[in-house]
């Protein structure tokens, strides 16, 4: 159980963002309240768990905080609800339809002489609440990083952050994952899983090894993007990508280091606008996994044959998720517009014990089966909603220029979504990186509107 540091740390943390938005900047204050509250704040179980309210935890009592604070300082100027109109839906939906979830979802639920609680009024009201949470640093990020100049904030403090991490990655792989231990009074998962090639993963703060060496992948990509594009000290921000480098591979994250192979040479290589080109790529592949998947499309007796080829361990671990997924799917499709619920009424349960018995490792199978199709297509529409917005841009801007930094930010977010395929690795630094984006994408919209009507003007006054 967590130490009371940990409970200290979250309850002082507050005070951290009321001292980062008096120094710092609006933009900088935002990305290092979610950066630092990431990155060092304990993880589950250490929560604030209050009546009519869903757990607060360092996923949303940055967001939630930096959110009052800025809005005590700035106010919210301009409209809280993106501008398209398909933004718009999505969002209501991601927030709203948990109601309609709870409502479809108010009887229990039995696994021979074990039963699961169903949903009531009160969930009703705290599930709508846990998705504003969610969703609260895409409202900010949208407002306070649209600009170019915070796309590349992102990156330096991307960079800064992984850096930092470094140092006690390098700790956990010379003694293992302890440090989490030694602070908070825990281990944050099974121990088991950080023992890999001889040697341990680091986990930090973070809730597994894997998140970790994620992180790190997008902070070698983010200093390679800033090596690229910076005008300063470029030799040390090449210094720093190859260090970064360096320590993502003693992470020992097979995925994270494909993901790093295939960006740093897009990143380095391709435009702008290729970038963002190969993004919507990816950020469709992640789209389509699910939807083939529940179509039953996936060759998957072919890509296990390929897999044992290569390494049967891996194989194994293939074969156990797609079992997990096709036994998760069979359950969500009992109910499959809402989903479930909570409390575990998604999975298959051991009617004598109560042991859950299926895993859950992607992010898309459990919003299918906590919240329905309806609450997967509004969370990965808003994934991607920057990504298909920027798109529209590039195809009506021409030869107008955009900024340097979108390409790397759209290709981190894109590989994100795909790797929420295998994992679960949505962050608040996540959806910060969607409300950037779509900003940004809303900007250029209206720039580009602007200039429409000028021309328009001026053809109308030659005409006269």
């Amino acid at each position: 159980m967590p130490n009371p540091i940990a409970f200290l740390a979250l309850a002082v943390f507050p005070v951290v963002v009321v001292a980062l938005y008096g120094r710092l900047r609006a933009d900088r204050a935002l990305i290092w309240t979610l950066m630092l509250g990431y990155l060092f704040l304990p993880e589950y179980p250490a929560v604030f768990d209050l009546p009519l309210m869903p757990p607060l935890n360092k996923h949303n009592i940055p967001a939630l905080m930096a959110f009052m604070v800025a809005l005590w300082r700035y106010g919210y100027d301009g409209p809280i609800l993106p501008q398209s109109m398909l933004g718009k839906v999505l969002l209501l939906l991601f927030v709203f339809s948990p109601i309609a979830t709870v409502l479809t979802n108010e009887e229990p639920v039995f696994f021979g002489q074990v039963g699961v609680e169903g949903h009531n009024l009160k969930h009703a009201l705290a599930l709508p609440i846990e998705q504003f949470l969610l969703i609260v640093p895409f409202l900010m990020a949208r407002q306070h990083l649209a600009g170019g100049g915070s796309q590349k904030e992102i990156l330096w403090a991307t960079m800064i952050g992984g850096l930092v991490y470094s140092l006690l990655m390098l700790i956990e792989i010379r003694l293992s994952p302890q440090l989490n231990l030694w602070v908070y009074g825990y281990y944050q998962h099974l121990f088991g899983q950080s023992l890999r090639a001889g040697g341990y993963r680091p986990v930090v703060f973070l809730y597994h090894g894997l998140w970790v060496a994620f992180f790190t992948m997008t902070a070698v990509v983010s200093a390679y993007a800033l090596w690229r594009y910076e005008k300063g000290p470029r030799f040390k921000l090449l210094l720093a990508a190859l260090y970064l480098t360096a320590i993502l591979v003693l992470a020992k994250s097979l995925g994270s280091l494909l993901f790093m192979l295939m960006l740093v040479p897009m990143v380095v290589l391709l435009s702008s606008k290729a970038q963002l080109r190969v993004a919507i790529v990816i950020g469709s592949i992640a789209l389509a996994y699910p939807i083939l998947k529940g179509a039953d499309l996936i060759p998957q007796d072919r890509l296990l044959a390929q897999a044992a080829a290569i390494d049967p361990q891996r194989a194994g671990s293939l074969e156990f998720r797609f079992d997990n997924e096709n036994t998760l799917l069979e359950r969500a499709y009992q109910k499959p517009t809402f989903g479930w619920g909570s409390f575990g009424r998604n999975h298959i349960l051991d009617p004598v014990n109560g042991n859950i018995l299926t895993v859950t490792d992607g992010r898309w199978i459990i919003v299918i089966g906590v919240y329905g199709w309806v609450g997967f297509i509004a969370e990965f529409g808003l994934l991607l909603l920057p990504l298909l917005l920027l798109g529209r841009e590039l195809a009506m801007a021409g030869n107008r220029e955009v900024s340097p930094y979108v390409g790397p930010l759209s290709l981190l977010l894109a590989i994100n979504a795909l790797d929420m395929i295998p994992n679960a690795t949505l962050t608040p630094l996540t959806w910060m990186l969607v409300g950037a984006l779509t900003g940004y994408a809303e900007k250029l919209r209206a720039e580009r509107l602007k200039l429409t009507k000028y021309n328009a003007t001026l053809k109308w006054q030659s005409v006269m």
